[in-house]
């Protein structure tokens, strides 16, 4: 009995020895492939935990004797592990295919996810829109796919005909998708779409791949995955006796928030998670580069350099060397600082008291303008603003000169200035806020604070050290879209039109679906839409904003809004849902397609209404009587009605039947998408009967001048302009 006992203590013994302090190289070989510690090979070498168990195996897809990692059932080729970065290259078929089902990896319980920084969503098929779905945050991404012909299919490029490419999402360890189809034109038969996920730079497109999306064999491509040591955070795997950075390393917490890494301290080289000479070990930088320009003496991760004597300096090839320094040089550094020391001392006291007298006022300010609410809020929703000194912004306004006003409100009036580092802002003085007002004042800084998006205006920060709260921005240089529409003798195209309302469509989804917190704006009008010099919209004044808990469909709240734009369902309800914001949008939609505002002047009061107006015209056929006749020019009956049938969706008076704003967006791009096809289609028609124009007179044959396929150019932009439907 005693025997077995002894043997089995010595074997635990061992393993824990080999565990806490590996013996073995720092790395392993399976074919031409390393294979670094904390990875190692099953009955070869050590490797941390089960999860980075390596095989060398004639299972692998690609050649026999190389590296496998199993996952579950299923045995991937490893391609190249980087124990700098923490990525792992493997050699995988995943994929998902809209009509056979999936072939994927469920990288759940793992020490692995799908790199979203090497990585892409690939979607292939014609007229498909892939998307990706997230069990607990619903909706995180995806792609839509075009098909009008084929001769606008391109090998090489995935740009959204036949071929799409997004984003992978941060930390995503499964492939679930939902497939939709666009402008389906043969009711017979379905195209089948597939989507998978792809090391970003080894996908080239082909049009052979569209004919292999019905194909059961599995296609094998390069996907990256992201390891990271299981642990919890660096704070947490301190604690814990199986931290396994070792010495002259430092720890960082994975990028995809799951678990932490390892490397060595700066100057010291090798493998941060190894003891002994595989482990980090001190660069010898005096041998290795000899950076002094007299001695160099080696330190343990640094070096110092050393001037001989009477000479003085950093010491170093690329500094300023070792130079010698005279009497009258010291004498007179030393009286400036004996001179500076006694400027200190006199002046002290006096600084010290005016300090006092300018904390205290500041701090007064600072609680009158909602400062103490900020912060709670701050701290409660994690928000991080950059906090601006009432100085600065004095400077960069000239003292808030008149001539410096951009705009007034009925929220205050706005500035624009140049701060220090020559970024033009726009600087908000709001009004003397009162109780009632310090929390809608407080709101608009957390709800933009988390706003990360190209077509929401940034805040960039704020002062409340002044008399009144000051909020600066991001300046927009090209005023608000109202404007534009209405007040300008240069009207718009209708592309930059159509532009417009898909990127404020897109900032509007952003706000519903992807911020920290559901945003609903409450205030979409044309007014609050701003423009850049390139014309690109900016969705700003959130001062009426109000977040919805996940937990929650809608909020009640006092109506607030503007006339024409308000949500009827809202108005009667008072109860706030993302669909409100729909409704608004949508009479911004029509008013891009008519230029006129939402209260018509010199109408009777009963259909005064743009929204009314429009959606009557609508179902009598008389569009033409209200659509602004530039656009239905330049776009066509077609596409505007297309365009007006999505607007009175998001008219409709029951919210629960209006689309969401993440469907009229992608809608909108389809739209937008297939109206450059048009251009361009029609660009190559002219060009095509100029040809034929200048070449009549040499014989050319009747019926030479017609498309590739026998159809004419007016032919092929009505195809184009058929209205896409998502699904």
């Amino acid at each position: 009995m005693l025997l077995p006992f002894l043997l089995q203590s010595l074997l635990v013994t061992c393993f824990f020895l080999s565990f806490v302090h590996p013996v073995e190289p720092s790395t392993s070989r399976c074919s031409n492939i390393s294979i670094p510690y904390p990875f190692g090979i099953a009955g070869k070498s050590h490797f941390l935990s089960q999860g980075f168990q390596i095989s060398c195996g004639s299972r692998s897809s690609i050649e026999p004797g190389s590296p496998v990692l199993s996952i579950g059932d299923s045995v991937f080729g490893i391609l190249d592990i980087s124990l700098l970065d923490g990525f792992m290259t493997i050699l995988a078929s995943i994929n998902s295919q809209q009509c056979r089902g999936n072939s994927s990896i469920n990288l759940e319980g793992t020490v692995f996810t799908f790199s979203d920084t090497r990585n892409k969503f690939t979607a292939l098929g014609c007229n498909v829109v892939a998307m990706l779905l997230n069990s607990s945050s619903g909706y995180s991404g995806g792609c839509a796919s075009f098909c009008s012909s084929k001769d606008n299919i391109v090998n090489g490029s995935c740009s959204g005909v036949a071929c799409c490419q997004a984003l992978v999402p941060k930390g995503l360890k499964k492939l679930e998708l939902e497939f939709g189809i666009i402008s389906n034109k043969d009711n017979n038969t379905l195209s089948c779409g597939e989507a998978f996920i792809v090391e970003q730079n080894s996908y080239m497109f082909s049009s052979i791949d569209l004919s292999n999306t019905n194909s059961t064999k599995p296609q094998y491509r390069p996907v990256v995955l992201e390891w990271s040591i299981d642990g919890g955070s660096c704070e947490e795997a301190k604690q814990t006796a199986s931290y396994a950075c070792r010495e002259n390393t430092y720890c960082y917490n994975s990028s995809n928030g799951i678990g932490y890494r390892c490397n060595c301290s700066q100057g010291f080289e090798g493998n941060p998670y190894l003891q002994g000479p595989d482990g980090c070990q001190d660069i010898d930088e005096c041998s290795t580069r000899n950076p002094c320009t007299h001695k160099c003496v080696n330190t343990n991760g640094s070096f110092q350099c050393r001037c001989p004597a009477g000479m003085s300096g950093d010491g170093l090839r690329e500094g300023s060397g070792c130079n010698g320094v005279g009497t009258l040089v010291i004498a007179i550094v030393t009286g400036l600082a004996l001179l500076v020391l006694l400027f200190i001392l006199g002046f002290w006291t006096h600084w010290l008291i005016k300090k006092r007298k300018l904390s205290k006022t500041r701090q007064r300010y600072f609680m009158q303008n909602g400062g103490l609410l900020l912060k709670q809020q701050m701290f409660s929703e994690r928000a991080l603003l950059h906090i601006f000194t009432s100085s600065e912004l004095h400077k960069a306004t000239n003292n808030f000169s008149n001539d410096n006003i951009v705009g007034r409100g009925g929220f205050g009036t706005v500035y624009k200035g140049i701060l220090s580092d020559q970024v033009v802002v726009a600087i908000k003085k709001a009004q003397r806020i009162d109780q009632t007002q310090m929390e809608q004042f407080v709101n608009e800084l957390i709800i933009l604070s988390q706003a990360n998006h190209k077509n929401v205006v940034q805040l960039l920060g704020c002062c409340l050290e002044t008399e009144v709260p000051l909020l600066v921005y991001e300046f927009i240089t090209n005023g608000a879209l109202f404007h534009h529409l209405h007040n300008s003798s240069a009207p718009m195209s209708w592309e930059i039109r159509l532009s417009i309302a898909v990127e404020t469509a897109s900032a509007l989804a952003y706000l519903h679906l992807a911020a920290n917190i559901p945003i609903i704006h409450r205030d979409v009008k044309s007014s609050n839409i701003l423009l850049d010099k390139n014309f690109t919209a900016k969705v700003s004044d959130f001062g009426a904003s109000r977040p919805i808990p996940y937990n929650q469909t809608h909020v009640t709240t006092l109506v607030q809004g503007t006339l024409g734009y308000m949500d009827p369902e809202y108005f009667q309800t008072s109860q706030l849902t993302e669909k409100s914001d729909v409704y608004s949008f949508g009479v911004v939609l029509i008013e891009l397609l008519t230029r006129k505002k939402p209260i018509m002047d010199g109408m009777m009061d009963d259909v005064r209404s743009l929204a009314l107006q429009f959606s009557m015209l609508f179902h009598q056929n008389k569009l033409l009587e209200i659509v602004d006749s530039e656009v239905a020019e330049e776009a066509g009956m077609r596409h505007v009605e297309t365009v007006a049938k999505l607007a009175l969706r998001c008219l409709r008076l029951k919210g629960e039947e209006r689309p969401r704003m993440i469907e009229v967006a992608i809608e909108l791009e389809a739209l937008r998408r297939l109206m450059r096809q048009h251009f361009i289609l029609k660009s190559e028609t002219l060009f095509q009967e100029s040809w034929c124009h200048e070449e009549m007179s040499i014989n050319t044959p009747p019926g030479l001048c017609l498309d590739g396929d026998g159809i004419t150019g007016e032919e092929s932009m009505e195809m184009i302009l058929l209205p896409p439907k998502i699904l």
